[in-house]
């Protein structure tokens, strides 16, 4: 299984999807990142993913989750789809909201990694769901894993 995504060149995410962008929500950027996934296993039945910035734990004392979703059918995202998500669930962020939160470095430029999970079901997750409860309720679900990395610049 393969991620990809066309705000990430190079290894760099875009300004956009970030504190250098232009839509925000109480000062937390919210454009969030496209991505596409590539050769799932057949039997996947949903997608889930997690955004996180495990740079930010020297700063913030933990991994900080920038964005969660769960029960996503399809193997897209577009960008800027967190704010009008119809057709699948996003969990609580670091920033305590259900959305995405993008990428504000603010002591030197951050790994971000996307995680995406190929799973056999839909999960019995509501929206706010924690980054634990989505991991207790992937277990013995998982059929492909990825990652897919970028960095943002402070």
């Amino acid at each position: 299984m393969i991620i990809t995504s066309t705000g990430i060149v190079n290894g760099v995410i875009d300004d956009k999807y970030g504190k250098r962008g232009s839509q925000f929500l109480n000062q937390m950027p919210t454009y969030s990142l496209p991505f596409q996934i590539v050769d799932a296993p057949k039997e996947t039945k949903t997608f889930a993913f997690v955004l996180d910035d495990p740079d930010a734990i020297p700063v913030a004392g933990f991994t900080w989750v920038h964005w969660s979703g769960a029960n996503l059918t399809r193997s897209a995202l577009a960008e800027n789809e967190s704010i009008s998500a119809a057709d699948f669930i996003q969990g609580e962020n670091s920033w305590g909201v259900n959305m995405y939160g993008g990428m504000a470095p603010p002591n030197a430029p951050h790994q971000y990694n996307l995680h995406v999970y190929a799973l056999d079901t839909k999960l019995p997750l509501k929206t706010g769901f924690t980054p634990k409860e989505l991991h207790d309720a992937m277990k013995g679900h998982i059929l492909g894993q990825a990652v897919l990395s970028g960095t943002y610049a402070n």
